[in-house]
């Protein structure tokens, strides 16, 4: 969806000294992603309560259970797992992230979540919608306690998949923390954009010096170092 005059673009610096550029979602496709999530869930809601009504009592409970799981823990489970991005949000094509740019996390998604019952106060997400008013991140409640951001995913714009099965010894003697950061790159860049990626891989210096593909240069270091942990 394209950006409506409440968009604002955002610059923040990766761990790695790189300078990201993140569109931030304003107001509107955030509600528009929260609708039809909870369509979602309503119509999941639907299904259960007509299987679970042969129960009676102990279907009700049942159901009252799964009401409780679904709306504090379905936004959890497809941030998590699914790069910050609901069924709604992906359709609204934007997803949730650290604002620092790095993915969500459990805790985060959790947190941000569970504050929702805030950021619904006094009724209808009022406390929320003024909140992602006047802030200039476009941050409600929740987002602020997670320290995470909404933002546009880049349209159409492929990502750096760790397909590389290939394993290179690295050219030189590397330090544990050295070992760890080329790990750590290869889980986090196949979540990046490939430019992105390239940037960052440019930084390993002479683990990529003459390679024409300094990412799958580093994916292949990887797949070495985790062979041999």
């Amino acid at each position: 969806m394209a950006g409506t005059p409440f968009d604002s673009i955002v610059r923040v610096e990766t761990p790695e000294g790189i300078e990201l550029e993140l569109r931030t979602a304003g107001p509107l496709p955030r509600v528009l992603a929260w609708l039809i999530d909870a369509s979602i869930r309503v119509a999941i809601y639907l299904v259960l309560a007509t299987a679970l009504g042969v129960l009676g009592k102990v279907g009700l409970g049942l159901l009252l259970v799964a009401v409780f799981a679904l709306e504090w823990f379905y936004p959890v489970f497809f941030e998590v797992y699914f790069s910050g991005a609901t069924p709604g949000k992906r359709a609204l094509a934007v997803q949730v992230l650290h604002d620092d740019g790095t993915p969500i996390g459990f805790s985060a998604s959790v947190v941000r979540n569970l504050l929702r019952f805030v950021d619904f106060l006094p009724f209808l997400y009022g406390f929320g919608f003024v909140t992602m008013i006047v802030d200039p991140r476009f941050r409600r409640l929740g987002d602020l306690a997670a320290g995470t951001l909404v933002v546009y995913t880049p349209a159409g714009e492929p990502r750096a998949g760790r397909q590389s099965t290939e394993s290179l010894p690295p050219p030189v003697t590397l330090t544990r923390a050295e070992q760890r950061a080329v790990m750590e790159f290869a889980e986090r860049a196949p979540k990046l954009a490939p430019e992105r990626a390239t940037e960052l891989a440019r930084f390993a210096g002479p683990l990529v010096e003459r390679s024409p593909d300094p990412v799958s240069r580093l994916y292949a270091i990887a797949n070495f170092l985790a062979g041999s942990a």
